[in-house]
């Protein structure tokens, strides 16, 4: 910890909401000596759009995290969930607090775009790719040997339950038990953790029932220790959310009609059907509410978007006008940008035929998927042997040869939350909760988080008063 800095801890709750707060009394009680306020988000409201946001103070206009994935047009390439952080454009929060206080250090536990960054240690979900195909868990640190350390205590980063069907609390509980670590150990000035426990279950089951209350205890329960151990020494704490989970249960399939209508192009390989986007006039790429619309060929976007504003489950059909209205009017956004209603969702689905979809719909595959799929949150209910399916495909990575989980389902159905349009209201919005009342708000903007960090790290003074 630098001399003179107050330390500060700042936690992505993933999906919180004032609804789910009043489940949490543990990180009820951080806004007791401080403050609660609603958090406004930006459109898309998604993880990286959101949380480079909060980390630059710029709209996705100037940082260019336009979504979780959008289309790379100097590759011609669809990628979703890229990971270097020379991705995001302009200073970040921790670069700032750097410039202004020379030796203030910072560490990133699992919030996104951590590879390359200038924090001076950073933890990140990374799988082992090996040869023959198969893909092993494991996490990237900086300092290298940060990595045997937190492996050797706490064991090898839970993958398999940080997404997919049996995404659960441990892997929450993984990185929260690694911020103890660091914080203790290290000591940095600002140090970041990331949880997501939340997203999962509100995702699956939706944000009104019971398993939503459940999930939210559980992740309180696991905070407790971090959030004592923030207390004990002094440590600000601001946790906040990037979004709020809405019930959705209407999958809205906007490739599929493009194909129809012959704008989507495909090509085949080994009796799978692939997304085309070198020839296609247009696609999308689906991103929970919202979806990136690229159309080739300027002639084609009046039809295009008369098209899509008669889509059942659009509720906006975003043009370059639109795009600046929401900060969205960057280079790597679509021509044309879809939101939602708030009951509907995008799939990134363009088969017109199950018994043609490639191999990996049916698979967890976040970086092959051309959009982004919730379904890789259930196992297919249809296919009675999926557990045992996947049992023996486990089996399979344990003893070193190939495995396939062909368990996820193609049909969207099971899915009953969803998020990425701005919210209805402040109680299914975002919120932040922060222990230090003299930088208190009654509402912060996703703009003013970075601002407001480097204030805590000021040891809370208010902001000097304006001239005249």
């Amino acid at each position: 910890m630098t001399e003179g800095r107050k330390p500060v801890l700042l936690l992505d709750v993933v999906g919180l909401t004032p609804r789910l707060l009043a489940h949490m009394p543990n990180l009820q009680a951080v806004g007791s000596s401080g403050f609660t306020a609603p958090l406004g988000t930006v459109l898309p409201a998604v993880t990286c759009s959101a949380q480079s946001t909060f980390l630059t103070g710029l709209m996705p206009r100037d940082h260019g995290i336009v979504g979780n994935g959008w289309y790379f047009r100097d590759l011609g390439e669809v990628f979703l969930w890229r990971q270097h952080n020379k991705l995001v454009s302009g200073e970040k929060v921790w670069e700032a607090a750097r410039r202004e206080h020379p030796g203030s250090t910072s560490a990133n536990v699992c919030w996104w775009y951590a590879m390359g960054a200038s924090t001076d240690l950073t933890v990140t979900p990374r799988p082992v790719y090996h040869a023959d195909g198969r893909k092993s868990p494991d996490c990237y640190t900086y300092p290298p040997q940060l990595h045997d350390e937190l492996t050797e205590e706490l064991g090898t980063f839970p993958l398999f339950q940080y997404w997919g069907p049996t995404a659960s609390i441990a892997s929450s509980t993984w990185i929260i038990e690694a911020t103890r670590r660091i914080l203790a150990r290290n000591r940095p000035d600002l140090t970041m953790a990331y949880v997501p426990h939340l997203d999962y279950d509100l995702q699956r089951f939706g944000p009104d029932g019971p398993e939503a209350i459940a999930a939210a205890r559980a992740v309180d329960t696991a905070l407790k220790p971090l959030l004592d151990d923030a207390r004990g020494r002094g440590i600000s704490v601001l946790a906040l959310s990037e979004y709020g989970i809405t019930a959705a249960r209407r999958p809205v399939d906007v490739n599929r009609l493009l194909r129809r209508e012959g704008l989507l192009n495909v090509y085949v390989q080994d009796g799978y059907e692939l997304l085309d986007p070198w020839t296609s006039r247009t696609f999308a790429v689906a991103d929970h509410q919202v979806a990136h619309v690229y159309v080739a060929d300027e002639s084609d976007l009046p039809r295009v978007r008369s098209m899509l504003e008669s889509l059942p489950g659009v509720a906006e059909v975003l043009d370059e006008a639109g795009k600046a209205r929401y900060g969205l009017d960057h280079e790597r956004s679509g021509e044309l940008v879809l939101v939602a209603e708030p009951d509907a969702w995008f799939t990134y689905y363009y088969w017109l035929d199950d018994d043609r979809a490639p191999d990996f719909a049916r698979t967890v595959e976040i970086h092959k998927k051309p959009g982004y799929d919730p379904a890789e949150l259930f196992l297919n209910p249809e296919d009675k042997l999926a557990k045992a399916k996947a049992g023996a495909a486990l089996v399979r990575k344990k003893v070193g040869l190939r495995y396939s989980m062909q368990v996820i389902p193609l049909d969207p159905s099971p899915v009953k939350g969803s998020h990425g349009r701005l919210p209805d209201s402040d109680a299914d919005g975002p919120v932040l909760v922060c222990s230090d009342a003299s930088v208190g708000a009654d509402r912060v903007g996703a703009t003013e988080v970075k601002d407001l960090l480097l204030r805590l790290a000021r040891k809370g003074q208010p902001r000097p008063a304006a001239a005249g």
